[in-house]
């Protein structure tokens, strides 16, 4: 290592043990400088010691590092104890901390500079973190957590596990790409969780609308026109509705751009167009003059991730899969319409996964394309019976028409294209 490459690492791994003793140094500020356990000078010389450390090694041997990183941690246990039976301090965030730099310091040295200082940048931020960390925590319920583990499990546990590779009859059922789409599902659904947690349903019936439109547009159109009695809210009910609804086609979209993004440019325009319908009825309805001060709509996001529902997911789209694969082979395009149109009254996100997918093998681009618009018009329909049987003339006269000018409007587009 030529001299000036050997400053310029010597100085990062100074200059990593001085960004984390900064943070450490400001965190204990009010301490008196006894009571602090290691400050800025103290990270800065233990980040500079693994740096020298390393440049032991390379001419003692490996021997030489692992003697300075036991050394460093004999004296951060002695620092440890001390605080222990001074303060009463169990916490070893600090001493995590010390060794933390010792190790990135070294990497440093190791040609590893540009790595070193990124991770410290790491470190620095998340423990000054700490006080939003912990009250996070708190904030937590034991479902949320469990959800979430759940949602690591299926995707960072299970799915690396599965075959990728076809079974059954004409290979439809590959384990890895149907529980792929299970994970991209269950964690669309998990980010509207955390986005309503984040905000808050307070800020208002319509935010609440489109973020539990991301986990269940069918869902949240229920919840929303069982609030019709609520005559001050008529005209905030119809904008939310009309929102929930428009997201259904951007999410349509995203799952399509994941599984096969050569189906977008036929899809985008038509899919776009309704749901641009959809948003302006949204904006004009939540223009109109409504009661200030009316209450807030509670999203149906009581569970981040359930497993159960997942495992049925899974079990419906197997099922479309085969039915889906059945109806081209014994009656061409019209069996995978007929199919389509059944699938999507009930759910719209299994039969866009189901024809994107086919549509990379032996399933014509077009009749994909033709298949998911009939999917998302047999949901909306859906969504339509919804407003009008549960919330009543005066929400669907406000919601209908503009849900009927969007799929017109897509359709035409998509037929013309």
């Amino acid at each position: 290592m030529d001299t000036p490459h050997l400053l310029l690492s010597l100085a990062t791994a100074l200059a990593i043990g001085l960004l984390i003793g900064a943070e450490r140094g400001w965190r204990g500020r009010t301490l008196n400088d006894g009571q602090l356990a290691a400050g800025i000078r103290t990270h800065g010389l233990v980040g500079l010691f693994g740096g020298l450390s390393t440049l032991l090694a390379d001419t003692f041997g490996g021997g030489a590092w692992i003697a300075s990183l036991v050394v460093l941690g004999l004296l951060v246990l002695a620092g440890y104890v001390n605080d222990l039976h001074k303060n009463g301090d169990r916490g070893l965030t600090s001493e995590i901390a010390l060794l933390l730099t010792f190790v990135l310091g070294s990497l440093a040295l190791a040609d590893y500079r540009a790595l070193a200082a990124s991770c410290a940048v790491l470190v620095a931020v998340l423990l000054s973190l700490k006080d939003q960390l912990h009250g996070a925590l708190k904030r937590l319920s034991a479902v949320e957590v469990s959800g979430a583990l759940k949602l690591l499990f299926i995707s960072l546990v299970l799915l690396p596990v599965l075959p990728n590779q076809g079974y059954g009859p004409w290979g439809v059922l590959n384990p890895y790409s149907i529980w792929w789409m299970v994970v991209l599902i269950a964690s669309i659904g998990f980010a509207a969780y955390v986005a309503v947690r984040l905000v808050g349903t307070r800020h208002g019936l319509l935010l609440t609308a489109l973020l539990g439109g991301l986990v269940s547009s069918t869902a949240m159109t229920l919840s929303l026109a069982r609030l019709h009695d609520q005559t001050r809210l008529r005209n905030v009910l119809a904008a939310g509705l009309l929102a929930t609804s428009a997201l259904m086609f951007p999410r349509v979209l995203l799952e399509v751009g994941v599984i096969n993004a050569s189906l977008l440019p036929a899809l985008l325009g038509p899919l776009l167009v309704s749901c641009a319908v959809y948003a302006a009825g949204a904006l004009w309805w939540i223009s109109r003059p409504h009661e200030p001060g009316s209450p807030d709509s509670e999203a149906p996001l009581s569970n981040p991730f359930e497993l159960a529902p997942a495992l049925r997911f899974a079990a419906l789209l197997v099922l479309i899969l085969f039915l889906v694969e059945g109806g081209r082979r014994l009656f061409g395009d019209a069996g995978v319409y007929l199919v389509a149109l059944l699938s999507g009254l009930a759910d719209v996100d299994a039969i866009t996964l189901s024809l994107a997918r086919n549509a990379q093998s032996d399933l014509h681009a077009s009749t994909a394309v033709y298949g998911i618009f009939l999917a998302a018009l047999s949901n909306s329909l859906v969504k339509g019976l919804l407003i009008a049987v549960v919330g009543g003339r005066h929400l669907a006269l406000r919601t209908l028409p503009f849900m009927a000018v969007g799929l017109m409007a897509g359709a035409a587009l998509l037929l013309t294209a």
